[in-house]
């Protein structure tokens, strides 16, 4: 399956819809394709211990994870300001993890806008491949 840039932030607005963000109002969507074409979604939850918050992109890649998913393609990324909205170091680490040149694909004024997780995190931390 294919999918397009546009349909990607089309989804991640979809996401975006069931954040809960009572605290920041600051909500975020997310939607993540895999290597296989499959999307899975995502959105930002916090909680009033902030540190228990998971952000969007967390989210949804965790539900691929848990789906058996390993390998990821792009992540469109979207939020409630209608900025471009970067995924925050936490959420580029766990990213690296599974793509290191993931491409983050987000919008501003309805222009889409494309970059790397290379080029945001240049030296993620991975443990050598011998170790795990």
């Amino acid at each position: 399956m294919t999918i397009s840039d546009r349909e990607l932030i089309e989804l991640a607005k979809k996401a975006l819809q069931n954040a809960y963000a009572p605290y920041s109002k600051f909500k975020v969507g997310a939607a993540v394709l895999t290597k296989n074409g499959k999307v899975y979604t995502g959105c930002n939850v916090e909680n009033s211990s902030y540190g228990l918050t998971m952000c969007a992109e967390r989210v949804a890649v965790f539900k691929a994870v848990s789906e058996g998913e390993r390998e990821f393609t792009k992540i469109a990324i979207v939020s409630s300001a209608g900025k471009k909205t970067f995924p925050c170091g936490a959420c580029r680490q766990v990213l690296y993890e599974f793509a290191d040149n993931m491409e983050i694909i987000l919008e501003e004024d309805g222009e889409i806008y494309k970059t790397s997780l290379k080029d945001l995190f240049p030296e993620g931390f991975r443990l050598k491949e011998d170790s795990q």
